[in-house]
């Protein structure tokens, strides 16, 4: 944390709004630091929970841990409660964080404390107050909960449980009948420390969270700051508050309409609430969470100073109304434009980057499977950049580049871009155009990546910033439509803070693409190809011996179809080039131009494959039925001998029909040994001689 000075840092974090835990953190991390337990002890003072010697005490069982609580966790804890670092914006600013800075609509430094109206004692009617109070928060049949029993301890007050079996249209009734002595309606109260009640609605039976039927409201309370500006903030920031109650103290309560359907949207709102009243500058006591809250009840008096209904329901309607005017004035989206107010004077486009393809400041990507060389192309894509070359058949104009790289060690990279130069044949004179970025082994998810690096680069003037591969930097699901479509939000930011094209690579999905279009081949939603103003697929095509001798380039080279999806440009023709180690080249000569992709060819030959072993088992099928056949006609014969018959060709036909399927007619066996003895397989003659009998010949 050598940037900053953390024992400045926690001037901007009230220790009365941090827990034990976070307090304890606070101590840890300037040990781990170096800082002196005095800087801790000092800070602590301010808190009313400072105990002296405390501070020493801890300190001294802070022995280390594998996981140590470092400066950063001071840091995150300030900005919380609106500290901005002051070189934040600054163009050299680096900080190894993981920060993140949100908007804010009040300058805690800048806004004007408001004169909060106290009214006189003399003039006070605190039985109206009371039942305005009742009356706004609660329905009449609601049970409510209130304190006035005390106890001392440790030089303070402390309420007791309270009452909580009485309706707000009991008390209200009861008020109106009291003749403005609240005490005969809730019981005698100590001045010293007044008397509480509970915002939310309860169920009878007890004062826990589960005794809360509504989570109507939130306490926001803040006692760190002064009145004035207290009040300032929470009007300036349109808080949906139903009842603002001066505490007679050092704080001003607001009860905030939360409106929450059950206790998890409670708690998921009120961090809400307390995150963006820090944010804006007020210091949130962050132990008044719990539904069951207590705050301070108006018409009674604390020290002598009446704890007062200072309004009600003021700022927005409701938690929804609030909500939606916060985000919009916090957002920084660019306001609509007529088209006539640009007619005649349009802005011109954007310069390209590589021509006919890409616009600076646009986004490209770079999809095709693995082994596809895609590292490569990007390196060959900066150095075209870097040096105004042609990439692959496009001219690029000459400008710096940012290479992030993701996967590959810091070395082999600047060896990569080396070998790259080398194959190319281009002398390296523009090598200072080209900044490599490795972060192997320390990439971070995109949101977090995207600050840094603007951070990094807003000073350098890149034309382009290429990443690869940002599988490594994916937030979220890649099957995620939403999530997807939320993390190229990055990209567009980098483009647009930048002024840059972002180019980067991803992988296509798993099987053949052969018959899929350019466009749903890399993997993840569809997004992955909508998103992008350019994309430029790979698809290996099959290299025959033939081609290989054409193109003049050794075993082991690959060849690819280059298709473009394109957004600002008319589509290109396909191109087509070779990959041998390291470069890709054009087929100039248009060798390839008919070649099937690797997919295809693979389908052809393992359909071929299939023919010819249907040919083969067709054949062997056929062998083996006239194998039968012949065999047949044998046993016909032997048995009519047997029988004493003469085999001629009407006598054997009973007998060979015992052996077939179906029985066997004169023409068939004629055309069986005619074809027989055509193939010279067997020879079956028709013995004139010997009574026209049927015999076999040996030959």
């Amino acid at each position: 944390m050598a940037d900053l000075d953390l024992a400045e840092v926690i001037k901007s974090i009230s220790p009365s709004v941090l827990n034990y835990t976070e307090w304890t953190q606070v101590g840890m991390a300037l040990k781990e630091e170096g800082f002196p337990c005095s800087i801790w002890d000092d800070w602590s003072r301010a808190d009313s929970r400072y105990k002296a010697g405390e501070c020493d005490s801890k300190w001294n069982s802070f022995r280390g841990t594998d996981k140590p609580v470092r400066g950063g966790t001071i840091v995150a804890m300030a900005i919380e409660q609106g500290y901005i670092p002051p070189r934040l914006f600054s163009d050299d600013h680096e900080l190894d964080w993981g920060d993140t800075i949100e908007d804010k609509i009040v300058d805690v430094d800048w806004i004007a404390p408001k004169e909060t109206k106290i009214p006189d004692i003399k003039n006070w009617d605190p039985v109206a107050e009371l039942i305005k109070y009742l009356e706004t928060l609660f329905s009449s049949e609601d049970n409510v909960g209130y304190v006035t029993k005390s106890y001392g301890k440790d030089g303070g007050y402390f309420p007791s449980k309270g009452n909580y079996d009485r309706t707000a249209g009991e008390l209200i009734d009861a008020l109106g009948r009291c003749n403005g002595d609240i005490c005969s309606v809730f019981g005698d109260f100590n001045d010293e420390c007044g008397a509480w009640i509970r915002f939310n609605p309860l169920d009878g039976h007890g004062i826990k969270n589960d005794n809360v039927t509504e989570f109507r409201y939130a306490l926001v309370e803040s006692d760190s700051m002064e009145i004035g500006k207290q009040e300032a903030i929470i009007r300036e920031l349109e808080l949906p508050v139903a009842a603002l109650v001066y505490s007679g103290g050092k704080s001003i309560h607001a009860i905030v309409k939360v409106d929450a359907k059950d206790y998890s949207e409670y708690r998921k709102r009120v961090d809400q609430l307390y995150s963006i009243c820090r944010k804006n500058g007020l210091e949130i006591d962050p132990q008044n969470k719990n539904p069951s809250r207590l705050s301070r009840m108006p018409g009674v008096t604390r020290k002598g100073q009446p704890q007062h209904l200072l309004d009600t329901n003021i700022g927005k309607g409701s938690w929804a109304e609030w909500e939606e005017w916060y985000e919009k004035q916090t957002d920084d989206l660019p306001d609509p434009i007529s088209l006539s107010d640009v007619w005649g004077n349009i802005p011109d486009l954007a310069p390209s980057l590589i021509s006919g393809i890409l616009r600076q400041g646009h986004k490209m990507l770079l999809a095709g499977p693995s082994k596809a060389g895609k590292s490569f192309l990007l390196i060959q894509l900066a150095i075209a950049i870097a040096e105004g070359r042609k990439w692959l058949d496009f001219k690029c104009e000459q400008g710096k580049v940012l290479y992030v790289n993701l996967e590959l060690d810091g070395n082999s990279c600047m060896h990569r871009f080396n070998d790259v130069y080398e194959e190319l044949g281009y002398p390296p004179e523009h090598t200072s155009n080209i900044t490599l970025w490795n972060l192997r082994g320390k990439a971070l998810p995109m949101d977090k990546l995207a600050p840094k690096l603007i951070r990094r680069a807003l000073k350098e003037r890149y034309i382009a910033v290429i990443i690869d591969p940002i599988y490594k930097v994916i937030t979220g699901d890649e099957n995620s439509a939403d999530k997807m479509a939320e993390f190229f939000n990055h990209f567009d930011t980098i483009c647009h803070e930048l002024g840059a094209a972002v180019v980067y690579c991803h992988h296509h999905s798993k099987g053949s693409q052969g018959q899929k279009m350019a466009a749903d081949r890399s993997s993840g939603s569809g997004v992955f190809a909508r998103d992008p103003d350019a994309l430029l697929d790979l698809i290996e095509l099959h290299l025959t011996e033939e081609m290989a001798r054409a193109l003049d380039v050794p075993e082991g080279t690959t060849a690819w179809e280059i298709d473009a999806t394109l957004r600002e440009f008319t589509k290109p023709p396909s191109q087509h080039a070779v990959f041998r180690y390291p470069i890709h080249r054009m087929d100039k000569r248009g060798v390839l131009k008919d070649a099937e992709t690797e997919g295809e060819w693979k389908a052809s030959q393992a359909w071929k494959n299939k023919q010819d072993k249907g040919r083969e088992k067709r054949s062997d099928n056929a062998r083996i039925e006239r194998e039968a056949h012949i065999q047949n006609v044998r046993d016909a014969i032997a048995a009519a001998k047997a029988d004493g018959m003469l085999t001629t060709i009407k006598n054997i036909l009973p007998y060979l029909s015992e052996y077939e399927d179906e029985e066997i007619k004169d023409a068939s066996l004629r055309t069986w040994i005619s074809r027989w003895k055509k193939n010279d397989e067997v020879r079956f003659e028709i013995n004139k001689e010997n009574n026209n009998q049927l015999e076999e010949i040996d030959f």
